[in-house]
């Protein structure tokens, strides 16, 4: 067995193995990766009694004195997996976010990466010079094959695989390596992205690739920002471009500026499966500059996931398109960063690490001097500070693309409905009508309801008891398609009650509307309508919502319906009418934040309507005419909006005038879970600062989820930093408690 332990190493790296612990370990270097190692490199290192894999982390290292240094076992791949920049942004994120520093690596490498995937190698085999003709003669009396390879190779332009020349000609590999012997024909090998992988964005919507003539507005927009991005310079920018305006076509040109500059540019979107419009623009507008654009998304097996990491580490794809997690794409030379629909809650990881693919875009920005921008029509309360603080460059389109009107918009007071139709109506006689209407013009709708099933919750009027999940604090949903009631927070199922549970009279009655519900009565209003639903109960098959979509583009259906899904990116000419069936679904969520995310959704929803040459309007059914959001949304007021609840989140001390951190403790035994965050709380108020506040521990909105008891600690800080160099070795400390996990959510968005 070879001795593992070399001499003290001249030269020392350090690494962190997977699965290894949160810290760094210091390995000797081999003299044949002397000169090689990088940062970011995947190689194997000796831990233990066993041999694991890492990613070096720090070239050169001080290796510990007088100390025997173990070494690296061997380099995976030539071209390391992580770049430098993205090792400083873990180890940032580690330190803002309060997480382990595995947990990180685990997030930053795509699991195909640190579980030792390996690449798909293809050799090529390209001419190095014409052949003498005399040389050629000879070949083919004296080796035919050689000469049938030769001949080949001459009438191509573009290296060739070869394994496929050789099936193809029916000649064997000895011919092969006997014109590389003699110089005449040369091997690569190449990790080359897969063409054949099932890429559900390998045929998205074909567009003309030369583009739109961009409008003074998104021209100026450009040279703006385009100045930071030519010099090189790190700069935030918000554009904020009023739906419709053209933030895309913007995008897209200065992306085409950062290639053009021989950088890579990092393009992130809410939700990948619902931006194939998105895909198809960059991949056409960008072909004339020979740039292959990397989708980054879920549906990937490890193996083309692997291979496309691969590809950007290699600079073959200098674009990706993706979700909070294309931040970390190994991209050599990020010159720009574009983060579209910036305010959208989906940013944010709901998983340790609880990261906003926002910020640290922003942060990758900057390690990187790169240009950041930040776009939306109703950006976040924290970033349109950060702009009218001077802070981030700040850069509007108030026109949509070609002066088209914004949608009307129509209010429906839906407590004279609930009095004329003696109940609680699906829909308000003024959209049906407004239905009825495109029906007969052939245009077509879209409408929202933000809640899937059939019936909210099944109610006894004889004990007023409402059916609850046994394992988590909200009621359950009637699905009627399969007659089951369900928890959509855990998944629990069970047949849908024919009688009360608690004091079994029959007369119990289901409360509330979803999506199904809504189906039924489109049904029976219209039975000649084409309807389709769009949510998390009929989209589970692959690609379907793709093929939903396309049918709706193509006039093939005529209502779309629909969750959350639909209301983000969706560009379609033929829509007119908009309905918005409960708009005050988010205001009534026991959170700071209801009124901003009521008035997003109500303005991001309502931009769907009018985007093509006829104008469109907007029915919004609410219960609560006069409140705020609504009444900022109908008058397509977003300054106005900010400026009120800026100032009544000032007057509270919330976000963003501060940070806000949620510590949330949950364990199965709800004593232990109140005693480990009351004594949390009086051992850190020994040694907070004043300008700290603390509120709580208190029961969550929803105090069980799986079983699970939740309490939560909210600390609303001046800075981040600060504080968490405080916290975290008191967390260390005091807290560990096996039963009582401790999750913190450094600026918290759920509050549930």
């Amino acid at each position: 067995m070879p001795d593992l332990f070399g001499e003290i190493a001249a030269g020392a790296v350090e690494v962190v193995p997977f699965d290894g612990g949160s810290r760094p370990y210091t390995y000797s270097i081999p003299k044949a990766l002397q000169a090689v190692l990088k940062v970011g490199h995947l190689v194997r290192v000796p831990l233990g009694n066993r041999v694991k894999l890492g990613v070096v982390w720090k070239v050169p290292a001080e290796p510990p004195e007088g100390t025997r240094l173990r070494p690296i076992t061997t380099l995976e791949h030539e071209q390391p997996v992580l770049t430098d920049d993205v090792c400083r942004l873990a180890e940032w994120m580690a330190e803002y976010y309060g997480c382990s520093f595995n947990s990180v690596l685990e997030t930053v490498l795509p699991s195909a990466v640190r579980t030792g995937v390996r690449p798909v190698l293809r050799r090529l085999l390209t001419l190095v010079k014409p052949v003498d003709a005399e040389v050629l003669v000879a070949l083919r009396r004296r080796a035919p094959k050689q000469a049938l390879l030769i001949d080949f190779l001459s009438a191509q332009v573009v290296p060739v695989e070869r394994n496929k020349a050789t099936e193809g000609l029916g000649i064997g590999q000895s011919a092969v390596d006997s014109l590389i012997t003699k110089g005449l024909v040369a091997e690569e090998a190449k990790v080359i992205l897969r063409t054949a992988y099932d890429d559900p964005f390998a045929d998205s919507e074909i567009v003309a690739s030369a583009g739109h003539t961009l409008n003074p507005e998104q021209a100026a927009a450009v040279t703006s920002m385009g100045e930071s991005l030519s010099q090189r310079q790190f700069k935030t920018h918000l554009l904020h471009g009023v739906t419709g305006s053209g933030k895309t076509e913007v995008y897209i040109s200065l992306i085409r500026q950062a290639l053009q500059l021989g950088g890579s540019a990092i393009f992130l979107v809410p939700e990948v499966a619902l931006t194939p419009q998105t895909v198809g623009r960059l991949r056409s507008r960008l072909a004339d500059l020979g740039t292959q654009v990397v989708v980054w998304h879920s549906h990937l097996s490890a193996g083309e996931r692997f291979d496309a990491w691969m590809a950007m580490a290699l600079g073959q794809a200098r674009v990706v398109v993706g979700a909070r997690s294309a931040i970390f794409a190994p991209l050599p030379d990020v010159r720009l960063i574009v983060v579209d629909e910036e305010h959208e809650p989906s940013f944010k990881q709901s998983e340790t690490p609880l990261y906003h693919g926002r910020d640290v875009a922003v942060m990758r920005a900057k390690l990187l001097n790169a240009t950041c921008i930040l776009g939306s029509a109703t950006p976040s309360l924290e970033t349109w500070s950060n702009a009218q603080a001077g802070r981030y460059g700040f850069v509007r389109l108030s026109k949509r693309v070609d002066d088209r009107p914004m949608p009307a918009f129509r209010i429906i007071d839906m407590r004279r409905e609930v009095l004329h139709a003696k109940g609680s109506p699906v829909l308000a006689r003024e959209l049906v009508d407004g239905l009825r209407e495109r029906l007969e013009r052939r245009e077509q709708s879209i409408l929202f309801l933000n809640r899937r099933g059939h019936s909210r919750a099944c109610v006894c009027p004889a004990c007023g008891q409402a059916t609850p999940c046994p394992h988590c604090s909200v009621p359950l949903t009637l699905h009627r398609t399969d007659h089951t009631v369900r928890c959509h927070l855990c998944d629990y199922r069970a047949p849908a009650p024919t009688i009360c549970p608690a004091c079994k009279s029959p007369e119990i009655r289901w409360k509330g509307h979803g999506t199904q519900r809504a189906e039924e009565v489109l049904a029976q209003l219209f039975p000649r309508a084409r309807v389709a639903r769009m949510d998390a109960d009929t989209m589970g098959k692959k690609h379907l919502f793709r093929e939903v979509l396309s049918k709706f583009r193509a006039g093939h259906i005529d209502i779309l319906l629909g969750t959350q899904m639909i209301a983000k990116g969706l560009d379609f000419p033929r829509v007119t009418l908009v309905g918005i069936l409960d708009a005050d679904l988010s205001l009534q969520m026991p959170d700071f934040r209801a009124a901003e995310r009521t008035f997003q959704l109500l303005t991001q929803v309502a931009g769907r309507a009018g985007r093509g040459d006829i104008e469109g309007v907007v029915y919004v059914q609410t219960f609560q005419p006069a409140s705020d959001p609504i009444q900022f949304a109908k008058r397509c007021d977003y300054e106005g909006f900010a400026a009120a609840e800026l100032e009544r989140r000032k007057e509270f001390g919330y976000p963003p005038g501060r940070h806000l951190i949620r510590h949330l403790f949950r364990g199965r035994s709800e004593e232990k879970v109140i005693f480990t965050a009351e004594h949390w709380v009086r051992e850190l108020e020994k040694v907070l600062p004043k300008n700290v506040e603390i509120r709580g521990p208190t029961v969550c909105p929803i105090g069980c989820i799986k079983d699970l008891h939740r309490h939560h600690v909210w600390y609303l800080v001046p800075a981040v930093a600060p504080f968490m160099r405080i916290l975290r070795p008191l967390r260390e400390k005091i807290l560990g408690d096996a039963e009582v996990a401790d999750i913190l959510d450094v600026d918290a968005l759920d509050c549930g």
